[in-house]
């Protein structure tokens, strides 16, 4: 009789729970969360061991990467349902949490989450700290611009760009404060520091844009630069994923919810689902589309066409949900951009 057994995963330790295909509870325990220690104690206490669920989580792709390895017939669930399912027991603990995970595990009632490869995973870290570093920036030009107010320094717009905006009012506006310059210097330093860091890994992005074929196929496409299509690529890593290219959209958040029930029939707003970073470059990309003459005018003028009746705004989140279709069947079928007559 095969056995199935199941991860709750936290940081320190990692309960286990083994089932038979009954049902009935061969063993459980607690280790620490390292591949050898979980490997060895499922080697020990299993014979025939048929699969080992986990949810999805900050160490899933360590652990299954790590535990294949072993040779363990890992499976990754995806949390959202698996929380449906024990959200039914009265008590939470990792015990209860394993043994859930475990019926889950045995009667097959889940959603397995793939695990992309190590390329994937590089290329995203490397847009995730681009992303940080743009945020921290701008959340510095705003301290600025807030404290200056208190002093009565308007930094407004000035031909040159922040940089020389900053310089001039440390020069002349905050003369009559001298005890100020050295705080606002700092902080002109650290966003000049910031920036350096930006300019960095958008090399390191053009680099990698250059030397990966799917980028620089993707990039064909109106309004795609490198981030957007290596956003893209990672968000997907596989192109056979999906058996049909409209599954794209829906994967990445950009179809409607849909709510039937009884005499209810209606459609909501876009999910929302999947890679949020992704989600809002293909927006970008669409604004670009929808605002500039980028040599598209049917897919541009399709979007208008929309806009006329709902509005600019979901006029743009449908041309992003057409764009990432169009992405993903210009990489399945190894094809770049080709505008053809919008239906």
């Amino acid at each position: 009789m095969g056995m199935f057994a199941a991860l709750d995963v936290s940081q320190e330790e990692t309960a286990i729970c083994v089932v038979r295909q009954d049902g009935s509870q061969v063993a459980e325990a607690k280790v620490p969360t390292c591949p050898d220690a979980i490997a060895d104690w499922l080697t020990a206490r299993t014979e025939d061991l048929e699969r080992v669920g986990m949810e999805t989580g900050p160490l899933a792709v360590w652990l299954w990467n790590a535990l294949t390895e072993r040779q363990v017939p890992i499976v990754c669930m995806d949390a959202r349902h698996a929380s449906g399912v024990l959200k039914m027991m009265p008590n939470k603990t990792d015990r209860h949490d394993a043994r859930g995970l475990a019926q889950i595990v045995r009667t097959g009632w889940f959603k397995a989450a793939q695990i992309k490869s190590h390329d994937a995973y590089v290329n995203r870290a490397m847009l995730t700290a681009r992303e940080a570093l743009v945020g921290m920036r701008v959340r510095l030009e705003n301290e600025i611009r807030g404290l200056l107010k208190t002093f009565g320094v308007m930094f407004g717009k000035r031909v040159g760009g922040f940089k020389r905006r900053a310089e001039e009012i440390i020069e002349d506006e905050l003369a009559v404060a001298p005890e100020l310059v050295p705080i606002f210097e700092a902080l002109v330093q650290a966003r000049r520091d910031i920036l350096a860091r930006i300019a960095a890994l958008d090399g390191r992005i053009r680099a990698v844009a250059k030397r990966h074929a799917t980028v620089r196929l993707l990039m064909t496409a109106p309004g795609v630069g490198p981030i957007t299509a290596m956003a893209v690529v990672a968000a997907f890593d596989d192109a056979s994923r999906f058996r049909r290219s409209s599954s794209a959209g829906a994967y990445l958040g950009l179809t409607p919810r849909r709510y039937e029930s009884g005499e209810i029939s209606r459609n909501g707003r876009v999910s929302r689902r999947g890679d949020g970073f992704t989600r809002k470059c293909l927006f970008e990309a669409a604004n670009a589309i929808f605002c500039r003459n980028l040599g598209c005018p049917r897919l541009r003028d399709w979007a208008k066409a929309i806009a006329e009746r709902t509005g600019p705004r979901k006029a743009k989140v449908a041309l992003a949900q057409k764009l990432v279709v169009t992405l993903h069947a210009m990489w399945r079928t190894n094809t770049p951009f080709r505008e053809v007559v919008m239906a």
